[in-house]
């Protein structure tokens, strides 16, 4: 070994330097209202305390590659569209090390996964982002920095696509924004907004519920999450 080799094995010997993580927030409207996908810790140090799912990026995997692992093996959640929210780099946000965590964004519609987790909870649940219990690490903050992003790219964008079913009402696509923004819709006005802008089609079928009249079923017409002016 060189003394140049050793001198950067010193460098960059483990504990110098940060290590990297990925965490992942999940959203669902569940019930009519906002939730996210929290695991709770049965880490001594943090017994009881809950986390959004997340782990350290392995040296040969990358970042997508994590977040990917993350959600299959302690979720149960697969084939979930996410994107990059922030990073997050205190250096006394995680109490083992110093850990930097790139935390991403997902939407899913809970009623197609059934959830599972790993040895290393003891438990996983969606919570009200509304009242969110004890939280380990920062996850408290970037859950809430994952809430306020969800709601500014509702007003630009189709991201609402991740969380509404394939086909749904125009009810129920309403429905959805509402108890995302948290606040009431002009009906008129949304419903002309929305077929207007060309991102939703018929499907030329219909969702029947008793003493209802039929309403009819959409999509929307791209997979790709689009930017347009919705609000």
């Amino acid at each position: 070994m060189t003394k140049k080799t050793s001198r950067y094995k010193q460098k960059y010997a483990r504990g110098a330097h940060a290590i990297v993580a990925v965490d992942v927030v999940v959203f669902s409207v569940i019930n009519e209202e906002l939730h996210v996908l929290l695991t709770q810790t049965n880490k001594p140090e943090l017994k009881g305390l809950w986390a959004v799912p997340g782990a350290l990026v392995a040296p040969d995997e990358s970042l997508e590659e994590a977040v990917e692992r993350v959600l299959t093996t302690k979720t149960g959640l697969k084939n979930v569209l996410t994107e990059q929210l922030a990073t997050f780099g205190d250096p006394d946000r995680d109490p083992f090390g110093r850990v930097v965590s790139v935390a991403y964004l997902a939407l899913v519609h809970a009623d197609k996964h059934v959830l599972s987790t790993t040895h290393e909870y003891d438990a996983i649940a969606w919570v009200p982002v509304d009242r969110l219990p004890r939280m380990a690490y920062d996850h408290k903050k970037i859950v809430r920095a994952a809430a306020q992003r969800l709601r500014a790219k509702l007003t630009y964008s189709t991201i609402a696509r991740g969380i509404l079913p394939k086909e749904f009402t125009l009810t129920q696509m309403q429905t959805v924004y509402e108890h995302i923004l948290g606040h009431p819709l002009d009906k008129r006005n949304f419903r002309k907004k929305i077929l207007a802008l060309g991102i939703i089609e018929p499907t030329g079928k219909y969702y029947r519920q008793q003493r209802a009249r039929p309403a009819a079923l959409y999509r929307f017409r791209s997979t790709k999450t689009e930017i347009v002016d919705i609000l």
